[in-house]
């Protein structure tokens, strides 16, 4: 198995490739192909058809993954057979520059496959991270949904505007996460202050279970943000084009600090 991902990794030949379409997974060329990433629709009906099609179809040896970005792989996968080659692969878009991808292992996966897909990431020159359990939104979801809980919280509390929220994230400590993850920051900064401001600041934290009106009254009256034309801002042709633009580049300026 680990072979054949490396062959498959072996083969990207640069930051492209020709992509091929094909009208059924029937009409693939099974015995060339080392790993399979599901990336339909988040339906959980449709993922398991896809996998369950894949079972019958891939050779044995082939890795079976998903990019669900909230689906464990355990809820994909129940009842099918070989589910120790079965895991989550959650790339974060836009992925051609986000360089973490979430190896996600059930309780099923073996650490074979979980090793083989990290090292294939590896060779792709992306940065794999491996998740233990396939809990509900995994590592990166779970973290970026609690700091959006907290945001929203704010927001529809009057506490500050979306947008002074998104410059306190992003000139404050956002900044500090490029150099930093959370762990060493507060190593920097003294694990006895965090310590010290986290018991103030805990008990007051938002815990609701549900997503909060700021964000719920907006889906509820069709406005999703940029594909819509509104949502927590207000969206032209112009300003989307604009906006994506200085995005993506600062993406890249962040891969270059980084060192990739």
């Amino acid at each position: 198995m680990t072979q054949r991902i490396a062959d498959c990794a072996a083969r990207r030949g640069g930051a492209t490739a020709p992509v091929t379409v094909l009208p059924a997974l029937d009409a693939v060329d099974w015995a060339g192909v080392g790993i399979v990433v599901e990336c339909v629709p988040e339906d959980l009906a449709l993922k398991r058809a896809v996998f369950a099609d894949l079972v019958r179809l891939a050779p044995p040896d082939t890795v079976l993954t998903s990019n669900s970005s909230g689906f464990p792989i355990s809820t994909i996968a129940g009842g099918l057979e070989t589910q120790g080659r079965m895991a989550g692969l959650h790339f974060f878009m836009p992925a051609h520059i986000v360089p973490l991808v979430e190896v996600v292992s059930g309780p099923e996966t073996t650490p074979a496959t979980a090793e083989a897909l990290c090292a294939a990431m590896t060779a792709l020159a992306m940065r794999p991270v491996h998740v233990r359990r396939d809990i509900p939104g995994f590592l990166a979801n779970r973290m970026q949904h609690a700091l959006m809980r907290e945001a929203l919280s704010l927001a529809d509390r009057g506490i500050a505007s979306a947008g002074d929220i998104d410059l306190a994230v992003q000139y404050g400590f956002g900044m500090r996460f490029l150099g930093a993850g959370p762990f060493l920051q507060k190593d920097i900064a003294g694990l006895d202050i965090h310590h010290a401001a986290a018991t103030t600041i805990y008990p007051d934290l938002c815990n609701d279970t549900a997503p909060a009106p700021f964000i719920a009254n907006r889906v509820a009256a069709g406005d999703y943000g940029m594909k819509s034309g509104r949502g927590f801002y207000d969206w032209t042709a112009a300003r989307i084009a604009s906006v994506k633009t200085r995005y993506e580049a600062a993406l890249v300026r962040a891969l270059a600090i980084l060192g990739k």
